[in-house]
């Protein structure tokens, strides 16, 4: 017996900076989508995702939020994890890049590129885009120092590295390129970076020293490896590979597939293969960029404020329709358009018209006309023939667009049978057989309907994995009667005398007008809710120590001449009388606050405001434009507080 077939297939690795948006899902939505449908085919189908960690980035936003990085993190891959869960991606492997297994396999691929003089030291200036961590020439960021990737200021940057001789490798990547022409896919992209190599390719520098969130260079501890030298890594360190534990890597490498977004194609067809030349690893069978999922023709992005989160997708319209939606959208290599409206529309013309209407046609029939049981064909119609040669013909099309990647014409060429279903219910008129008591006849159109709902309800699995449990459920038959490989797609396997229990609409019609209504209410609800500053970053005891808080009693106030903001307090602490200075004007009425107690920071250093002197601070809490004294009500002035 030969060995199962296997199939590998990756997404990139994920930076956590936070919330995924609903463009980041199509590439783990498809890529999940692939891994079922080689199931199905026979294939033992292994899906690595993951995140990548490292970097100036991920320092920075950890500072910025008064974390460690590896805390910033930590909280956040929690939540992709839960994200890809509610999206139902069964992925095998999922790889940080600050785990050991990992950090590892990076170091001594690093050392070994090294020992062979692959890679050497010198001084790095150029100009590093952050966001990207990506370093660009003069050439390429222009006269206006833009990223080309990205559209951000660019930053100059001059520090000493280490590099990688990408450019010895320039010609043997050209010829592997023109002896493999599928490698790079879709073909656009393959002259893109077969163009890019030609201008001349640069040595990449490969280590930053400015910054410590990264893995160390093996030989040099203050050196930290370039993130995407790093991050590429992740595709054999998940395997095992280099280690004694190497069973996957020798099972599944070389890939027979990396799945990414445009924006990352150079990395992943240039600097990776050249690595593995370099290692003398072998290369994957393929590369694959698909486009981007655009918002009013734009890139989504955080910074754009055009982000859409796939979580309140999810939970509004279903994930199968989540997932349907993305790739019968992304056209094979192209970028899509996004609009919640062509959302609910392309919901309510393919899967409530068609798909859930064949569904709830089929099902009605049957209860009307055969008392809810499916019989056996006999004597069929005229329409039969086309339908069933359709019906036939239809997998062998689908599989020729899946095997491509080409989830959104194979979803199509899945509907052309769905339509052609419903034509022919309006064509052999079953209600109009039922009336002549052409039995037979009905009875084998009732069981073309229900054999073709079989047919693409399989089909459709790998991209609407929680549907057909809901179709078998109200065709009365248990996914084990209907087969889940490509092997079941033969015509005429549903079974007859099968009680069908017809239910709810599959996917119910939306009011795309009522929709709006509940998202603008939603939207005024959020708005109202208070706005909350962030909490700051952490202090110790130690810290909090240095503060001497005390009670005060306010003995005079008073509006300070030519300042709209400031309030001048006389106030009384202990035995001592100070004055202070606070910028609550528009809060309150001078002489309504004479004779409160309240609380200040009595050891501030003082400083002179509009030539007055102000010895401390008066404590306040403020939401928005609310604020209020922080007071007590019975405490002496001078008494601490804390």
């Amino acid at each position: 017996m030969s060995e199962k077939k296997t199939y590998y297939i990756t997404t990139p690795i994920y930076y956590p900076s936070g919330n995924l948006h609903i463009g980041h899902a199509y590439t783990t939505v498809a890529a999940d989508t692939m891994k079922r449908y080689k199931k199905m085919q026979g294939y033992d189908a292994y899906f690595l995702t993951g995140t990548d960690e490292h970097g100036l980035k991920i320092q920075k936003r950890a500072e910025e939020a008064g974390k460690s990085p590896q805390q910033f993190v930590d909280e956040i891959v929690a939540g992709i994890k839960d994200l890809w869960q509610l999206l139902n991606i069964d992925y095998d492997d999922f790889i940080r890049t600050t785990e050991e297994r990992h950090q590892k396999v990076a170091q001594a691929i690093f050392q070994k590129i090294y020992d062979q003089g692959d890679i050497y030291k010198s001084e790095y200036e150029g100009w590093y885009c952050t966001p990207c961590e990506t370093f660009f020439t003069e050439r390429q960021v222009g006269e206006e120092h833009i990223c080309p990737d990205c559209g951000r200021p660019v930053q100059l940057a001059k520090e000493e590295s280490y590099f990688f001789k990408m450019s010895k490798y320039a010609d043997r990547w050209l010829q592997f390129i023109a002896e493999n022409p599928d490698f790079i896919q879709p073909e656009t992209r393959k002259n893109e970076m077969v163009s890019f190599v030609k201008q001349g390719l640069d040595d990449l520098c490969v280590s930053r020293t400015t910054f410590s969130w990264g893995i160390p260079v093996p030989f040099n501890q203050k050196h930290v490896i370039y993130v995407w030298f790093d991050a590429l890594i992740n595709y054999i360190s998940a395997l095992g590979f280099g280690t004694d534990h190497d069973e996957l890597y020798q099972k599944y490498w070389p890939a027979d597939l990396h799945l990414m977004a445009k924006d990352i194609i150079r990395f992943h067809a240039i600097i990776w293969p050249i690595m593995l030349m370099a290692a003398d690893i072998p290369l994957p069978k393929q590369v694959m960029a698909h486009g981007w999922l655009l918002m009013n023709d734009s890139k989504m992005s955080k910074s754009k404020g055009n982000v859409v989160d796939p979580v309140i997708l999810a939970n509004r319209y279903g994930v199968d329709t989540i997932r349907y939606f993305l790739l019968r959208e992304m056209a094979f290599g192209m970028d899509a358009n996004y609009s919640e409206e062509s959302l609910v529309n392309r919901m309510n013309i393919d899967l409530a018209n068609d798909y859930g209407n064949l569904l709830s046609r089929t099902t009605s029939m049957m209860e009307k006309f055969c008392d809810g049981i499916v019989g056996a064909p006999g004597v069929g119609t005229e329409f039969d023939a086309d339908l069933i040669a359709l019906a036939k013909e239809t997998p062998v099309v689908v599989a020729s667009y899946f095997d491509k990647t080409d989830l959104a014409n194979g979803l199509a060429a899945i509907w052309k049978l769905i339509n052609k279903a419903n034509k022919y219910i309006d064509n052999v008129a079953p209600w109009a057989l039922n009336k002549a008591g052409e039995k037979e006849k009905l009875q084998t159109v009732l069981y073309n309907l229900a054999e073709v709902l079989r047919l693409v309800t399989i089909m459709m699995s790998p991209a609407m994995p929680n549907t057909a449990a809901r179709v078998w459920q109200q065709l009365g038959v248990t996914a084990e009667q209907m087969g889940n490989t490509w092997p079941d797609l033969t015509w005429g396997k549903f079974p007859s005398g099968i009680t069908i229990h017809r239910g709810e609409a599959l996917f119910p019609r939306m009011d795309w007008e009522a929709i709006q209504k509940e998202m603008a209410a939603e939207e005024k609800v959020e708005e109202e809710k208070p706005q909350f500053e962030p909490i700051g970053p952490e202090i110790t005891i130690d810290d909090f120590a240095k503060l001497d808080l005390r009670v005060a009693d306010i003995l005079a106030c008073e509006r300070v001449p030519k300042s709209e903001k400031l309030l001048k307090f006389l106030l009384k602490v202990g035995e001592e009388e100070r004055v202070i200075l606070s910028g609550i004007a528009k809060y309150y009425e001078p002489e309504k606050l004479v004779g409160k107690k309240v609380i200040i920071i009595a050891n501030l250093k003082p400083r002179k405001m509009m030539g007055i002197e102000s010895k401390g601070m008066i404590l306040s809490a403020s939401l928005g434009d609310d604020l209020e004294l922080l007071s007590v009500e019975k405490m002496i002035a001078g008494a601490t507080v804390g």
